[in-house]
């Protein structure tokens, strides 16, 4: 009977075909990008695009959000200070409170005008009204309700934002209420509201105390600025924020101050030539922003277009959430341009992978038909045709040599056999040799897999550095313009703490230097820092300055042995830096009480002086021997809870950049001394390694 088995599942025939055919096996390794590959590669190029791109449209409306906020709070500041000047001006303590109320009225006219005021008010030393820019003196609320006012009234000035209702309005000036007056406009996805309009007005308030020539306290001078319809305002901000140029492909920076919900002052228009005064931002955004005082950094759909959005909210002088500042840009530019590139892009890679198939299948058809005769040739000698052989081919490629190489092997394999058995105890002899090379290989592998984790983490610690960086230079950088007010402000009276002021500038910009240095032991040679002559009692004094306050409160006694004749070429603030790390180890080593011995000597080395040491002694519990040869070494630390572990690995690397190097001296129970070695002309390692890590994996280097 003739054999009836057959395959009867399509599927199991097409895996029994796949396996035994070099054809379909070909076929599926040239159609696998195309049909696998380009799809998951299409699918991972949209997802992190999507993902890098939201990300960057959120960092730049957060710098804008900042940028558009300090702006804001300088507004502020300015309407109080042009108040505080005001009040201060010679003519104005001479005639109140005796002047007439013409003459007071004039000059609150004058004044408010002078300086771009909206109101003007001359209160009393119980902050009752007596004289207004606008004559006559409408009958006036209560002042000292407001925060402002009731701190002049103490004597001290005040600037905060406040919310004035109709009926303040009304009696400081009627065209203060009628511009404060907006009609609301319905706007979609807004939280239900039944007002039909916005009647309060959205202030600048500030209020500062009067002194007579004598220095007696004789009033409170009131004013403040209307930011309902301030347009000009508004679009400063704009400028500032977004000026000509900063937004590419053709997006559109907007800026507006909300009071509560309602759009007051804005540059987004409603349509062609009409601002979007009234309209309402939606509830979501007021929710976030309003009612839990969280920063809004999203896409969102602003009056008519989706923006790219940063709300955040201020406070009135109760510390009450009155309002809303806003800037944004059009993200339709940036959508347009980034669904361009993605298209161009999956187009490229899709022609790629299209061409290249074609191209492989052409060049897999050179491969088939040689194989083909080959396997042929191989049946018939399995069936016993021991003359079959494959015959002359046109390929001249390793499948042609293959042909040949397979026929001379079919005329010599039987004399081959006893030569093949020679040859495999051979092999079995360079197998065990190779081996040992492998087991050797193998050790090294996995020191060199063990330096790359470290140098990932290296990696990740200078990425998070830079995050970090950002984050404290800002508000680093407002300390300093605060700083630059204060001084202004305070002119001549500054004169008794400018030291101090200079100190605290100097160590602002020394938090921005620490901050970057912590990529310097990771990345050394990226690094070039600004050297100078440095005079090292000077420095070592400098830091004590700095460093006092660690030691005086733990009755610690500073001894100073200044010795050495030379000036070291270095970075001050790198150098500083070490210094002040060590005396602080040092002084946390010691508890309370003991000694800190700071000591500088000339470095002679071969009969020649080439530096200066410096010398950090202490009295403290010491170091332990088992943890004297990991102390420089990154994330080592003894201090649990506390530190980072960075601190010596950085100071060794700032050191080791000039060509000097911290050694230490330690026994427990009998204190700690580290010297610092300075070259006196420094001689720069540019090497990119992290310290000690050659030394760990490939012994110490002379």
């Amino acid at each position: 009977m003739g054999d009836r088995r057959r395959v009867t599942n399509p599927l199991s025939a097409l895996r029994a075909r796949f396996s035994a055919s070099v054809r379909a096996k070909l076929l599926a390794l040239v159609l696998a990008p195309l049909l696998i590959g380009v799809p998951v590669l299409l699918a991972l190029v949209w997802t992190w695009g999507n993902d890098t791109y939201e990300r960057l449209l959120k960092a730049k409306v957060q710098a804008d959000l900042v940028i558009a906020h300090e702006y804001f709070d300088r507004v502020q500041q300015g309407v109080g200070r042009d108040l505080q000047a005001l009040a201060g001006s010679s003519r104005l303590a001479a005639d109140f409170p005796d002047g007439t109320p013409q003459a007071m009225t004039e000059l609150l006219a004058s004044m408010g005008v002078r300086y771009g005021l909206d109101f003007l008010h001359l209160l009393d030393t119980r902050g009752r009204p007596m004289a207004s820019a606008r004559a006559p003196l409408g009958p006036l609320p209560d002042r000292t309700r407001w925060s402002a006012v009731a701190a002049a009234v103490s004597g001290a000035a005040h600037t905060s934002i406040e919310v004035f209702n109709p009926e303040e309005l009304e009696a400081i000036d009627p065209a203060l209420r009628r511009r404060a007056h907006i009609t609301l406009v319905p706007t979609p996805a807004a939280r239900p509201d039944d007002r039909a309009s916005e009647e309060r007005g959205l202030m600048i308030h500030a209020a500062a105390p009067i002194y007579d020539r004598t220095g007696s306290f004789i009033g409170v001078l009131e004013g403040g600025i209307l930011l309902n319809r301030n347009l000009g305002m508004v679009d400063r901000i704009n400028a500032i924020v977004y000026r000509e140029g900063s937004l590419p492909l053709g997006s559109q920076g907007t800026a507006t101050l909300f009071l509560n919900d309602t759009r007051v002052t804005t540059n987004v228009h409603l349509f062609e030539g009409v601002r979007a005064l009234g309209t309402r931002v939606s509830d979501a955004v007021r929710t976030q922003v309003l009612d839990t005082g969280q920063v809004w950094l999203d896409t969102a759909f602003v009056v008519n277009d989706f923006y790219v959005s940063g709300y955040e909210p201020f406070l009135d002088g109760n510390r009450n959430r009155v309002g809303m500042l806003y800037v944004g840009f059009l993200e339709t530019p940036f959508r347009e341009a980034k669904e361009a590139v993605m298209g161009v892009l999956f187009a490229i890679f899709v022609a790629i992978s299209v061409l290249g198939s074609l191209l492989s299948l052409r060049w897999a058809r050179s491969i088939f038909r040689p194989i083909e005769r080959i396997n042929a040739v191989i049946q018939r000698v399995e069936q016993g045709d021991a003359a079959a052989r494959v015959g002359p081919l046109a390929s001249r490629d390793e499948l042609g040599r293959l042909a040949l190489e397979f026929n001379h092997l079919l005329d010599t394999l039987a004399s081959k056999r006893e030569e093949l058995q020679r040859w495999a105890d051979e092999l079995d002899r360079k197998v065990a040799a190779r081996t040992a090379e492998l087991a050797e290989a193998n050790a090294i592998l996995r020191k060199a897999q063990e330096h790359l984790v470290m140098s990932e983490k290296l990696a990740a610690v200078g990425e998070l550095t830079a995050g970090v960086a950002h984050e404290i230079n800002n508000p680093v950088a407002v300390i300093q313009g605060n700083l630059d007010v204060l001084t202004d402000i305070l002119g001549e009276s500054a004169v008794p703490v400018r030291e101090e002021i200079r100190l605290i500038h100097q160590q602002t910009d020394r938090i921005r230097q620490i901050v970057t240095k912590l990529l310097q032991f990771a990345r050394p040679g990226e690094f070039a820092g600004y050297t100078e002559r440095v005079n090292v009692a000077t420095l070592i004094a400098d830091s004590l300055v700095l460093a006092r306050h660690t030691f005086d409160k733990r009755g610690i006694e500073v001894q100073r042995h200044d010795a050495a004749t030379l000036d070291v070429e270095i970075n001050r603030s790198e150098l500083q830096q070490v210094l002040i790390n060590l005396i602080v180890n040092a002084v946390q080593a010691m508890g309370e009480g003991g000694q800190l011995t700071l000591s500088s000597e000339d470095w002679v080395e071969g009969g020649e002086c080439v530096g200066v040491c410096l010398r950090v002694a202490d009295t403290g519990a010491g170091i332990r021997e088992a943890d004297l040869q990991h102390i420089f070494d990154p994330f080592f630390t003894t201090k649990k809870g506390h530190g980072t572990g960075l601190g010596l690995s950085i100071s060794q690397t700032l050191v080791q950049r000039y060509g000097g190097r911290i050694t230490v001296d330690s026994r427990p129970g009998h204190g700690t001394t580290f010297c610092i070695w300075l070259r006196s002309t420094p001689e720069y390692d540019e090497s990119p390694n992290a310290p000690g890590f050659r030394a760990r994996w490939f012994g110490p280097t002379e």
